[in-house]
């Protein structure tokens, strides 16, 4: 009875995470000085525009004259949600708005009105009803970029004072935690993990299986970061959740067989790392930060995954030594509900691409 009470709770929790399986949607910012004017390109996702619309279906959003004909009433909605000030408050004046295709995205022009200083104030919270909305900000100055962010409805306003140029340093500050926090809210790539070290092992071993996935993402997520290898999403995301049945199913049928988790990890880390590139290159990265952005969300990744795999390994790896009989139910339980989890996206992403629930 133990055992089924773990399984539905288990299994419960994982069906309330599924509704952020992935990065939670995302805007795109960028300002760029242009002498003594500020322009901007806001690039926001259809699904977000279709909420606050309260449209059905994003065909208006994909056709460029009924997109130009709404400019108004979109651009009034989000300017009412961001704050630009160059020591006063600057005025958005919206100019043209496109789709794009293949982003599932719109993208609106501006200009802020206004003298824009001696330094920038920056606050939004673009879509109050997903409360991990995040807004990506990139500032320009003299052509080059100046300063990132990364905007929350939780964040701080943030500042630029012109002048500065954005360093290493500044850049990693952006892009490290944006690795941290992917992982952390995307329960396919953690339950991924889980389904890997459920069966515990000596900790060499755990060690190996962990660097295998590390190494077989962190190609991928060049690869595609850097647009040399860009498998479409609808291929990618499916693929993702078959590795989790996979994996869940091994642990079931292996048995005292041959422990093929190293390999599985490596080789289901390159499609894991598709995935993860997805956030990259979803809207495009910077080229004058290239590098340092993907090293830095590279780095944010697995300190976010060291951050949940070395507590889990040590807890069932004392479980193994000391409670062999539990540690298998455990195990044998968890594997149940790694193969649900991964059935149920697997048959969302395929047949319900909109989401199940």
């Amino acid at each position: 009875m133990g055992l089924f009470r773990f399984l539905v709770t288990a299994f419960a929790l994982l069906l309330s995470a599924t509704v952020q399986a992935h990065p939670a949607p995302f805007s795109y910012l960028d300002l760029r000085y242009k002498e003594d004017a500020l322009e901007g390109t806001l690039t926001v996702h259809e699904l977000d525009l279709m909420h606050e619309l309260g449209i059905d279906s994003p065909a208006e959003l994909r056709d460029p004259h009924h997109l130009i004909h709404r400019i108004d009433e979109i651009g009034s909605l989000l300017a009412g949600r961001m704050r630009i000030e160059g020591g006063e408050p600057l005025k958005v004046e919206w100019t043209y708005a496109e789709p794009l295709k293949g982003h599932d995205a719109v993208r609106l022009y501006f200009r802020a009105i206004g003298p824009p200083g001696g330094s920038l104030t920056y606050d939004s919270n673009l879509f109050p009803y997903d409360p991990q909305h995040q807004t990506f900000v990139n500032i320009y100055e003299g052509g080059a970029l100046a300063q990132q962010w990364i905007v929350s409805a939780s964040s701080e306003p943030q500042v630029f004072y012109r002048g500065n140029a954005a360093g290493a340093l500044s850049v990693l500050g952006t892009f490290v935690p944006s690795g941290i926090h992917h992982i952390l809210i995307g329960p396919d790539h953690i339950l991924f993990l889980v389904g890997l070290l459920l069966f515990g092992g000596t900790p060499r071993r755990l060690v190996a299986i962990v660097t295998a996935f590390t190494v077989g993402h962190s190609i991928t997520l060049s690869l595609a970061a850097l647009d040399l290898v860009t498998p479409p999403g609808w291929l990618v995301e499916p693929a993702i959740a078959l590795t989790i049945v996979i994996v869940g199913a091994d642990n079931l049928l292996r048995g005292e067989g041959k422990d093929l988790r190293m390999w599985m990890a490596g080789v289901f880390g390159l499609i894991h790392g598709f995935g993860f590139a997805s956030v990259l290159r979803e809207f495009g990265l910077p080229p004058e930060a290239l590098g340092w952005s993907l090293f830095g969300f590279n780095v944010g990744v697995e300190l976010g995954q060291l951050a949940l795999v070395v507590p889990l390994a040590f807890i069932i790896g004392a479980l193994w030594r000391r409670r062999e009989k539990l540690a298998r139910q455990i195990a044998t339980g968890g594997s149940i509900v790694v193969i649900a989890g991964g059935s149920y996206w697997f048959i969302e992403r395929v047949f319900f691409p909109g989401g199940i629930l």
